[in-house]
């Protein structure tokens, strides 16, 4: 009987479930917007970005081979994350360059799995994603921010109806997609006051010895070509 159990929900992870009309996917983007676009919303929904940003970070450290200390994501939506290794080389660029391109990659990612009918496969796997970041969490604020959004995943993928997963799904990843753009243009803004001086895209230029401007245009051409890509995938164009 519970190997039937863990067959059936295995079958639901990695099944495929209907694509929700037009509409609701129309609906999630203008939610998504409304909650990117007034400053008032932003202040709060930018936790979520700021979770990406840092779990992007985290993540490709890994990945290259660092050791990662920990991650802190504080209440006025900055975040650190530190890493220990070689202080130059590719590792170090590729860890400092994720960050700002994370939560538009990530996006696009979740829009292929929606556009593939995955909807609950990206549900699961952005509460793992979560549970993982937990662990590196290093800060009461931080850890309240990650098990809030954790949480909101698992109990949509587990206790709602379809339609319900569907709209969270298309919502977050809206969100992803377009909440992704914005923190470029917040930095560019910045640094035309004379502020944000050390910066990815400052860490970056000492790195290679590229122009900051350079950097900061690349994570521009990837949020936004994220954007419209995953756009499309999720209205079926």
């Amino acid at each position: 009987m519970e190997t039937d159990h863990l067959t059936d929900i295995w079958g639901r992870v990695t099944g495929s479930q209907p694509a929700p009309s037009l509409w609701l996917v129309i609906a999630t983007a203008v939610l998504a917007l409304a909650a990117v676009v007034p400053h008032t919303t932003w202040r709060l929904s930018r936790n979520a970005i700021t979770i990406a940003h840092e779990g992007g970070h985290g993540l490709i450290a890994l990945l290259s081979g660092r050791r990662l200390d920990g991650i802190r994501l504080h209440s006025d939506t900055s975040g650190l994350t530190v890493s220990r290794g070689k202080p130059t080389g590719l590792g170090m660029v590729l860890t400092a360059a994720a960050g700002y391109v994370a939560p538009s990659l990530l996006g696009l990612a979740g829009a292929a799995l929606l556009a593939a009918g995955h909807i609950t496969a990206l549900l699961w796997g952005a509460t793992a994603l979560l549970l993982a970041m937990l662990v590196m969490i290093r800060n009461a604020y931080g850890v309240l921010t990650v098990v809030l959004a954790g949480a909101a995943f698992l109990l949509v993928s587990w206790l709602t109806t379809p339609q319900v997963q569907a709209s969270f799904g298309y919502a977050a990843v809206w969100f992803l997609l377009l909440g992704g753009v914005r923190p470029p243009f917040e930095l560019m803004g910045k640094r035309r006051r004379g502020g944000a001086s050390d910066s990815d895209p400052d860490q970056l230029a000492r790195l290679t010895h590229v122009p900051a401007a350079l950097w900061l245009g690349l994570f521009h051409v990837v949020t936004l070509c994220s954007l419209m890509g995953g756009g499309r995938w999720l209205l079926g164009l």
